[in-house]
């Protein structure tokens, strides 16, 4: 006999808020916390900036002003996106029916239909929100601008040429470079980190397992490939992340403070309804509409090194 299956349910408050904060929230760079999430921003934030001149001056017995404050302000203001899916439910049934059933080795099962298919378009959400945290083009459908745009388009950002592709020949000087660019200011930083595109991060890994220049054929404790097992990596005492939705030959190194990612997560603007169309039109159509904001900002530019 067949499963008849019905979706009546519309998800919106906090039930929405849970859905849209696991699909925002499930890619690699804001799952690992290497940037800071600004939650709740409604419409947007100002991020104030202090700068001040030589503050410490000769000590007399008068009160004099003599130093110079500048006040700054950067806003971030995540914009407004939305997902409008016409899904059949013959397509779905016998793939939820078996993980309902216990055949998965999946961790977390739904516990309904209308979850399973939240639990597919949140896991598209989640990749595209991972790839425009940094190469999002705001003038491109469905996309805000990224990292690897405004960085590059603020004058105080600290440059740094690429050249060459970066390989397991060459990553320890390229991401040499990149360490030898960062402000004194900034070096030593308790949250300071690399983050570095996909392509880096496995030529890094393949350097340290013997195959750099400099560094020896066994490679680190004369394992060869054989000495990564997926723990931290670091380049002179700096973390090296992986940034999943970076470009190709890309580095960011900064503090995690200095780097932000705003959405509304439980504000009014989110929200995620099921519903299903068997009662509507006759059909086994179900629609998922989904509604939320998305956006990143940087703070202060002198204190980003963009290796592009």
């Amino acid at each position: 006999m067949a499963t008849t299956t019905s979706i009546t349910t519309t998800y919106a408050g906090e039930f929405a808020g849970k859905y849209v904060s696991a699909a925002l929230l499930s890619g690699s760079t804001l799952a690992n916390d290497l940037i800071t999430i600004k939650p709740n921003v409604k419409f947007k934030e100002v991020m104030k900036k202090v700068a001040s001149d030589a503050i410490v001056k000769n000590g007399t017995c008068d009160f004099t002003a003599t130093s110079t404050l500048t006040l700054t302000e950067r806003i971030l203001q995540p914009e407004e996106f939305q997902v409008n899916l016409q899904l059949c439910k013959k397509d779905f049934i016998s793939d939820w029916e078996a993980i309902s059933m216990g055949y998965s080795a999946f961790s977390d099962l739904p516990s309904s239909f209308s979850d399973f298919l939240i639990a597919h378009v949140a896991g598209k959400v989640a990749q595209k929100t991972e790839q425009n945290i940094y190469q999002g083009v705001n003038a491109t459908e469905g996309e805000f601008d990224g990292f690897e745009v405004t960085l590059a388009a603020d004058g105080d950002v600290v440059d740094v040429g690429a050249g060459a592709a970066v390989t397991a020949a060459n990553a320890v000087d390229k991401i040499g470079l990149t360490v030898d660019a960062i402000p004194s200011s900034v070096y030593g930083s308790e949250d300071l980190q690399i983050i570095v595109a996909p392509n880096v991060y496995r030529a890094y890994v393949r350097a340290l397992g013997g195959f750099a220049t400099n560094v020896g054929a066994a490679g680190t404790d004369n394992k060869g490939t054989q000495w990564f097992n997926g723990g931290a990596l670091t380049f002179d005492g700096i973390n090296v992340v992986l940034g999943q939705g970076m470009s190709s030959d890309k580095m960011i190194a900064a503090e995690k403070s200095n780097l932000f990612f705003g959405t509304g997560l439980l504000s009014d603007s989110q929200e995620i309804k099921v519903i299903d169309m068997a009662d509507i039109d006759g059909s086994q159509n179900v629609r998922i509409v989904m509604r939320y904001t998305a956006g990143i900002q940087h703070a202060i530019g002198s204190d980003i090194v963009l290796y592009s």
